[in-house]
C-alpha cells in the first residue's frame, strides 16, 4: 500500500512541528517538504529532523501550490496553523481542491462547514484531536440528547489553561459549553475562565514547569443550588503527542473517504473513532 502524502502546514508553529515529526517516521504516510506559513515568519526554509521544509508564505502560495500539486499530484493537508487563518485557510484548501483535517482551533466554525459542504473535498474538522477528550466529549453529547436538563439547578464554572501563545479560548472548552447548555446549565462562551500566564499556571494551577510551553488543562465544575452536591470533570494534557496519533489518524480516515468518493463532507473525530 503506497504511504498517503501529507503536507502539515503551520510550520516553524509547535503543533505543526510536532505532526510532522511523527508522519516522518511513520510508514504509512510521506510528508511532503512544503508547508504554509504565516505573514510573521521571515525566513523561507526550517530544517526538520532529516530534511527541510520550504515555507510558503500567504502571498505566494496561489502561485506555489500548483507547483505542488504538479508533482505531487494529491495529497492530505494538516492544518495547525493560527486562529486567524482557519477560515481563509478552508477557503484555499477549498478552492485548490485540497481534503484538510483542520487542528487549528477558532475562526468562524459555521462557514468553516458551510465552506468544505459547498465544495468538492471533504475534510475532519474537530476542536480536540486527542481521542480520548474526544471520546470523552461524546459522551457528554450522549448525555446532552438523552437526559436533557439532567443538570437544571446547577451552577457551573469552566476553566482552562493552554500555552501562552495560544490565541484563542480552547475550543475544547466551548463545545463542551453547548453539551453543559443541553444538560440545563445556561452557561456562554465568554464566561469560560481562560488562563495564559506562565507563572500563574505553575504557582496556582500546579502544572509542571517543563509542560508550561505546551499543555491543555480543562476542569468543569457543577455544584447544586443548595451547594450540597459538586460534580466536578477534570482532563490534563502534558505536552502534544496525544494530539498527534488522532490527527494522523483523521488522515488515515479521511484518506479511506476519498477513496469512496466523498466530496464536499465534513466529518468529526467522533466519526474517527467509529471508522465508518
Amino acid at each position: 500500500m503506497n504511504p498517503i502524502k501529507v503536507m502539515v502546514n503551520g510550520i516553524p508553529g509547535n503543533m505543526a512541528q510536532v505532526v510532522a515529526k511523527h508522519a516522518l517516521v511513520d510508514d504509512r504516510f510521506e510528508l511532503i517538504p512544503y508547508s504554509l506559513t504565516g505573514p510573521e515568519i521571515t525566513v523561507s526554509e526550517f530544517d526538520l529532523e532529516t530534511i527541510t521544509i520550504r515555507l510558503i508564505h500567504p502571498e505566494l502560495r496561489e502561485k506555489e501550490i500548483i507547483e505542488i500539486i504538479e508533482k505531487y499530484t494529491s495529497f492530505i493537508s494538516i492544518d495547525y496553523t493560527h486562529p486567524t487563518a482557519v477560515n481563509s485557510n478552508a477557503e484555499f484548501y477549498c478552492k485548490t481542491g485540497l481534503p484538510f483535517v483542520m487542528g487549528t482551533t477558532g475562526g468562524d466554525r459555521n462557514i468553516l462547514e458551510e465552506t468544505v459542504r459547498s465544495s468538492a473535498i471533504p475534510a475532519v474538522i474537530a476542536p480536540n484531536m486527542a481521542k480520548q477528550i474526544v471520546g470523552f466529549q461524546a459522551m457528554m453529547e450522549y448525555a446532552s440528547k438523552t437526559f436533557p436538563d439532567l443538570f437544571k439547578g446547577y451552577s457551573l464554572t469552566i476553566k482552562e489553561s493552554h500555552q501562552k501563545g495560544k490565541a484563542d479560548t480552547s475550543g475544547t472548552a466551548k463545545a463542551m459549553t453547548r453539551y453543559f447548555n443541553a444538560v440545563g446549565i445556561p452557561y456562554s462562551e465568554s464566561d469560560i475562565i481562560k488562563e495564559r500566564n506562565p507563572e500563574t499556571q505553575m504557582n496556582a494551577w500546579g502544572i509542571p514547569e517543563e509542560y508550561l510551553t505546551g499543555h491543555g488543562w480543562h476542569t468543569y465544575s457543577l455544584v447544586s443550588d443548595d451547594k450540597t452536591v459538586h460534580f466536578e470533570f477534570i482532563h490534563n494534557v502534558n505536552g502534544r503527542d496525544v494530539y498527534v496519533q488522532g490527527t494522523l489518524d483523521a488522515v488515515s480516515y479521511l484518506s479511506k473517504k476519498i477513496e469512496e468518493g466523498a466530496a464536499g463532507s465534513v466529518f468529526t473525530m467522533i466519526d474517527v473513532l467509529k471508522g465508518v
